[in-house]
């Protein structure tokens, strides 16, 4: 199985979890006399097989990206590089936003507001971010897709 295989699978069985869950919830309760809609026996059974299932994956996920180079680091060194990017250009596009702000002012005398950045500057700076960013996640979902989990 590829990596990018387990990946997508992991995200899935995220889904399933979440959809049992509720759906065991919904089940748990039931007024005297009625019968739930599904077995709660049966959707624990199938939530604890899924969660199973999760745990192997998360597992060999991160085993294989570990031990698995792309370009010289490793998929871990990569995520880790891409997450941090993320929060990166987040905070600065944050940052550009509130001095992108304009203030209008009813009358002379009042206080007048100004950037204390170069929203250029920012702005460029996001933008190449951005676009290292892409080029970083084009390179994982290769790197994914050619690497065989190790399972």
């Amino acid at each position: 199985m590829k990596l990018a295989e387990a990946l997508q699978e992991r995200a899935d069985l995220n889904r399933s979890i979440e959809q049992l869950r509720s759906r065991l919830d919904s089940n748990s309760l039931v007024q005297e006399g009625e019968t739930p809609a599904e077995s709660p026996s049966d959707l624990k059974r199938e939530l604890d097989s899924s969660l199973e299932r999760l745990a192997y994956l998360i597992a060999h996920i991160n085993i294989t990206n570990c031990q698995t180079e792309c370009d010289g680091q490793s998929l871990t060194e990569l995520i880790a590089k891409k997450d941090a990017l993320t929060v990166k250009i987040s905070a600065y596009r944050d940052i550009v936003s509130t001095a992108s702000q304009l203030a209008y002012r009813a009358r002379s005398t009042e206080i007048k507001i100004k950037p204390t950045i170069s929203v250029v500057d920012w702005q460029n700076e996001v933008d190449r971010m951005s676009k290292e960013l892409r080029l970083l996640d084009n390179r994982l979902q290769a790197c994914n897709w050619t690497t065989e989990l190790i399972e």
